[in-house]
């Protein structure tokens, strides 16, 4: 094997030290940055194998040579990816900018967390992911403003890096590199590698040093690639403008998109709407672009308990919350340029009629049965109490304000006569257990059937989706109850149920359809089968949905026998934190949808960042300053570089019009890498892996940017009749790539789109997606006015809006209890120690309860209650822990029981008891009276004594069994 790199790139100490753990040799050859054998795609280092094939990107040598375990295979190409994706681009273009260290602070911190528990990146001994993270962070550790602020306090980060340094294998390939270190390394880095840094046209090529694992174009690749350029501008195909109403059409792709419907009793924050209607947003956007015949509903679930707990919070009706809360998500909705076919509402007689309609289908198959169920009725209100409005104590982990339907502490499910000490949220009063008859969905009646129907259609499911509903189906479906005493709901059609409404988990998803109706009347078409028209159902959802659309749904839809279309793509995120906590209305914390308008950042700003972070396999984490960093690298400095410099050089050079292009070796190399992107991109997008979508984009810029900047067109079109035709080509070429990223953005961002299509002067048709890479201008089109499309998200403004959505200051938020107790149980000396540490625990548990119910009756959110719930159950699990400690230390020794109204003259009056008890015992038995007449008196002794105990809260002492007395030694 063979290593080229140019003079100190430590970048090839991956290489190295890969070849010395599997004891391979390598010859090493140091090349100049400008090597012609090393240009175009093929980046330094390069490591040739012994079969001839060259590997240019080290993460894939590295993968290549220290192939990871089949189990630890995920987790080690997680941090490959964070490597080359996150942490070497911030290296490369702000290492020797002044704000350097804080913006890197960032990355070294989420390294830290992991290895301060950890002595690798993953399991216990050194993969892939330990060489290649440890050579990236090498130049770091050994200039010494950088080791000092970023490794010396990162003691987790120290110790990993120095023990592996250790190792003779790192100390063998540092010592066969032999490269300088530090700012001398990074430079030399940066002056081989990927991402090109924003900066005027006579810059030197230089880029950020994002590895991508880029497979060798095949000739055959290259081949097709031309192939499809030279079938011209007037072979590409328009997006096709949709007929309204959209309904199926025979011999073409139909794709039903729903995303999961929000409820109309809070404000939707960032989270919410990555989670589904943005998400599927995205989807839509595509599917239309590639002009498939697309239909995308959603709208707001306005029924239920919880809308009628708003209503009584704010003193309405649950008519006038959801008229507000609608008006509230369509106007965010609107902003974030959703782009629903149609926008409803649960609410409306339609809803109503359909779900009659499926359920009554249900009853009728035989597919519902009928139940006495205890429920709480509340005799003040005369009303039996749904979930939300009981609460108690847990029947699991005993937490004291659980709701009816499950424990915030600990998340069990249950149903509201499992709560011990119940008492109604409406007047505090206790309930009262009376039966009610029920319905319910006979979901065992249908296991089966759904256990076949998930096995053969899951396979287009998000991971999350299938991994939730298989577990569902492993633990055995049960009854599932469908109705409630409620009002505010849609009213079961069955005799003796008429006070009765459907349970919201039941008519909610039906929305879907009942939307559809309201769109048009030929709603049917899309939701039933026929064999005319076939449809594909893609759903959207944060993973907490799952259930009810990949069990509960489809187990309806089946039970009616009504031959629906049932979903055929299960899409489901996990969970967007924000700056590491949880969002937060009540207590201003996060970004929620009316701030994001506010701040005066563009909707696709935040679209672009919502998406590029998308919680697709693993729950992920808005950040401020990752925010202005991936602005400011990817859309400011990747792609916004590009596509202003190509249009710029057209606009400045040639007058605005297109120049002629001849297609030369180097322009065939670089179709051959935008069709493998392309490809990427549409088999990413059409398994709706959104974010991975955004990464090819990114690639192709970058493809553009490195080509740009390799063939330097500025300088070509001053020289000679061949050069200016060079020229000419290069930015020819470069300005049909602009039109390609525009096409392949427009889900992502379509405010931009719109602004990109002006200054290319095509209307927004011209840029569908499709499979091959044609060329979208003929020669001498002339272009408009080009002009930046982004804007430098500047340090300050990103702390200030940090700083905004941070929430109230801590004086101002609830104090948890802090019981006073040592926190090493060694510092307890003796029993009355212990029990005193007890007295505490007890009175912080009952304090901190308090204050847990006094939030609740504030009508405080979720995400504000969890941590004080989580402070309750800790300091629960402490008691626990002491009193087990206690009766260790006692041998046994119960606890005493709690004082019952004991005090001062109680106590006092008990001591003299006990005094004069002793007294008469003494006497007794120094006067040698039997056994028989004193051991009377002494059990009324230790009676006394027991009593005494128990009033003062120590513990009483067992005397010890009589035995022989040693006899003293002498």
């Amino acid at each position: 094997m063979k290593l080229y790199t140019n003079d100190s790139n430590t970048i090839s100490l991956k290489i190295l030290i890969s070849c010395e753990i599997v004891g391979k040799n390598v010859e090493i050859e140091i090349v100049q940055v400008d090597d012609k054998r090393f240009q175009g795609p093929k980046r330094l280092p390069v490591l040739l194998l012994d079969n001839g094939i060259n590997l240019f990107s080290s993460n894939t040598a590295v993968s290549v040579l220290v192939h990871p375990s089949e189990k630890d295979i995920q987790a080690v190409n997680k941090w490959l990816s964070w490597e080359a994706e996150k942490l070497q681009p911030v290296l490369v273009l702000y290492h020797n900018k002044t704000e350097f260290i804080s913006i890197v602070e960032e990355f070294f911190n989420e390294l830290d967390s992991t290895l301060s528990s950890s002595t690798h990146l993953v399991g216990d001994k050194i993969t892939a992911a330990d060489i290649c993270v440890w050579a990236a962070l090498y130049p770091l550790y050994s200039e010494d403003k950088f080791k000092t602020s970023l490794f010396d306090s990162r003691k987790g980060i120290l110790k990993w890096f120095e023990n592996l340094y250790q190792e003779k294998y790192f100390k063998d390939a540092e010592k066969k590199l032999n490269a300088k270190k530090g700012l001398v390394a990074l430079h030399s880095i940066a002056s081989a590698c990927w991402y090109p840094l924003s900066g005027s046209a006579s810059d030197d090529v230089s880029a950020s040093s994002k590895e991508k694992s880029d497979e060798l174009v095949s000739a055959e690749e290259v081949n097709l690639a031309v192939s499809a350029w030279e079938k011209g501008p007037s072979s590409r195909v328009k997006i096709k403008q949709q007929k309204k109403p959209i309904l199926p059409v025979k011999g073409e792709k139909n794709i039903l998109i729903t995303s999961s419907l929000p409820y109309v009793n809070n404000v939707p924050h960032l989270g919410n709407i990555i989670g589904c209607v943005l998400s599927a947003d995205v989807f839509a956007r595509y599917c239309r672009a590639r002009s498939w015949n697309t239909l995308y509903i959603s709208g707001t679930d306005e029924y239920g308990t919880a809308t009628e707990t708003k209503a009584l919070e704010e003193g309405v009706t649950p008519q006038e919350i959801c008229d507000k809360y609608f008006a509230i998500h369509s106007d965010i909705y609107s902003w974030f340029n959703i782009s629903f076919d149609h926008f409803g509402r649960t609410t409306t007689v339609d809803q109503t009629e359909v779900a009659q309609c499926i359920f009554t289908a249900c009853h009728e198959n035989g597919f519902t049965s009928t139940a006495e169920m205890d429920q709480l009725f509340c005799e003040k209100c005369e009303r039996f109490l749904a979930d939300r409005f009981v609460e108690g104590t847990c029947p699991d982990c005993k937490f004291e304000d659980a709701r009816g339907d499950q424990c915030d502490g600990c998340g069990h499910l249950m149903n509201t006569v499992d709560l011990i000490s119940p008492r109604c949220k409406l007047c505090q009063n206790t309930p009262v257990v009376r039966q009610s008859q029920q319905l319910f969905l006979e979901l065992p009646k249908i296991e089966s059937w759904l256990e076949d129907w998930v096995n053969r259609t899951s396979d287009g499911w998000s991971h999350n989706a299938k991994v939730i509903t298989k577990s569902w189906l492993n633990k055995g479906l049960k009854p599932r109850c469908i109705t409630r005493d409620l009002k505010w709901g849609v009213p079961v059609p069955l005799k003796n149920f008429g006070t009765k409404v459907f349970y919201v988990w039941f008519d909610a998803p039906i929305g879907y359809m009942s939307m559809t109706k309201v769109y048009t009347k030929d709603w049917l078409k899309w939701w039933k089968v026929d064999p005319q028209f076939d449809v594909k159902l893609y759903q959207f959802m944060a993973k907490d949905n799952v259930p009810f659309h990949g069990i509960m749904f489809p187990a309806t839809l089946y039970a009616c026998k009504g031959s629906h279309v049932m979903v055929s793509h299960l899409m489901a995120t996990e969970f967007l934190n924000y700056e590491d906590g949880k969002f937060s209305k009540s207590r201003g914390i996060g970004v929620f949808g009316n701030d994001a308008k506010e701040t005066g950042i563009p909707s696709d700003i935040f679209r672009f960042y919502l998406l590029y972070i998308r919680p697709e396999s693993q729950d992920s984490n808005f950040s401020w300053s990752d925010f202005a960093l991936k602005v400011n690298t990817e859309l400011l400095n990747n792609v916004g570089n590009f596509i202003n410099r190509s249009l710029m050089f057209a606009d400045k050079f040639y007058a605005g019009c297109i120049p002629p292009i001849c297609v030369t070796e180097e322009e065939k190399k670089l179709l051959g890498l935008v069709r493998m992107e392309l490809k990427s991109y549409i088999s990413a997008l059409d398994k709706a892996k959104l974010r991975d979508g955004i990464k090819y984009i990114l690639n192709i810029s970058r493809h553009g940017n490195l080509y740009i900047q390799s063939h330097k067109p500025w300088e070509l079109v001053k020289g000679s009749d061949d050069e200016k035709s060079r020229a000419g080509t290069i930015v020819g070429i470069a300005c049909n790539l602009v039109c390609l990223i525009t096409s392949l953005l427009q889900p992502f961002m379509p405010d931009t789109v719109k602004t990109i299509s002006q200054q290319l002067n095509l209307p927004i048709e011209s840029f569908s997606i499709q499979p091959d890479f044609i060329p979208y201008l003929d020669a001498g089109h002339k272009i408009g006015k080009p002009f930046p499309l982004f804007t430098k998200i500047e340090p300050a403004l990103a702390e200030s809006l940090k700083a905004k959505y941070a929430g109230r200051q801590k004086s101002g938020s609830p104090e948890s209890a802090t019981p006073s107790i040592p926190s090493n149980l060694n510092n307890l000396a003796n029993a009355n120690d212990y029990l005193k540490a007890i007295k505490s625990l007890e009175e912080a548990v009952t304090k901190q309860g308090d204050l847990v119910r006094c939030m609740k009756a504030a009508g405080k959110s979720k995400d504000e209650l969890q941590p004080m719930i989580g402070v309750l159950l800790d300091l629960k699990k402490k008691h626990t822990e002491m009193k087990s400690a206690y009766e260790k230390q006692t041998n046994g020794l119960p606890l005493p029981e709690k004082e019952k109204g004991s005090n001062p003259d109680i106590i006092s009056s008990l001591e003299k008891e006990v005094a004069n008890q002793g007294e008469k015992v003494r006497s007794l038995k120094s006067s040698g009276a039997d056994k028989s007449v004193w051991q009377p008196e002494v059990n009324i002794l230790l009676d006394l004594k027991k009593k005494l105990a128990e009033a003062t809260g120590t513990p009483v002492v067992q005397p010890q069994p009589a035995g022989k007395k040693k006899k003293s030694k002498k």
